[in-house]
């Protein structure tokens, strides 16, 4: 099985989005360089972001994200982001009404469940949990093998928690990578047991 990444854009104060969602300039690294990242023609990154950043893209064989992100994106129109095979969505509710029963996206109550599903349909491919409240209840329930960032340079003061709610304390081992690209600095820790 593959390990389980948490991973986002955050703030140098720790806020993955103002209290509104709004990410502001989280993501403008994503567009700063003249390397493009996908083929969607938009994202255009430093070398030193897409020598880091592609590889762990083409790693990841499913995400997990909370209701609330799938809610406030219009669930990506039915198709994973980034080029990913599937997206676990942790939720108390149903799909949404007329949602597309084909599409890669897959309803599940609790985080344990959203990994056990996540690492089944990723087989020995990465599973990605998108930071903030599920994100730290992944880390929290001690299934999280790895965190990246991907720190920007804003202060926002207040918003959403890269971590969420989480309390306790969890040890982090390194930075194992310490990549600067444009407007960006990117870090692996490994979860320490």
């Amino acid at each position: 099985m593959g390990k389980v990444v948490m991973n986002a854009s955050v703030s140098v104060d720790g806020f993955i989005a103002a209290e509104n969602d709004d990410p502001g300039p989280l993501f403008a690294w994503l567009v700063s360089g003249g390397v493009p990242l996908d083929d969607s023609g938009v994202l255009n990154v430093s070398q030193a972001s897409y020598d880091h950043i592609r590889p762990y893209w083409d790693q990841i064989g499913a995400t997990i994200a909370g209701r609330h992100v799938f809610d406030i994106t219009d669930g990506w129109d039915g198709k994973p982001p980034s080029g990913i095979d599937h997206v676990v969505v942790v939720t108390h509710r149903p799909a949404p009404e007329g949602w597309d029963p084909a599409a890669p996206f897959h309803f599940v109550h609790g985080v344990e469940a959203a990994v056990a599903k996540a690492k089944e349909l990723a087989g020995d491919r990465m599973v990605e949990v998108a930071a903030g409240d599920v994100g730290g209840q992944v880390l929290a329930a001690g299934l999280v093998d790895e965190v990246r960032m991907d720190v920007v340079p804003v202060v926002f003061g207040s918003g959403k928690r890269y971590f969420g709610s989480v309390e306790a304390q969890h040890l982090l081992a390194g930075p194992d990578v310490v990549v600067q690209g444009n407007r960006v600095l990117h870090l692996r820790y490994r979860v320490r047991l």
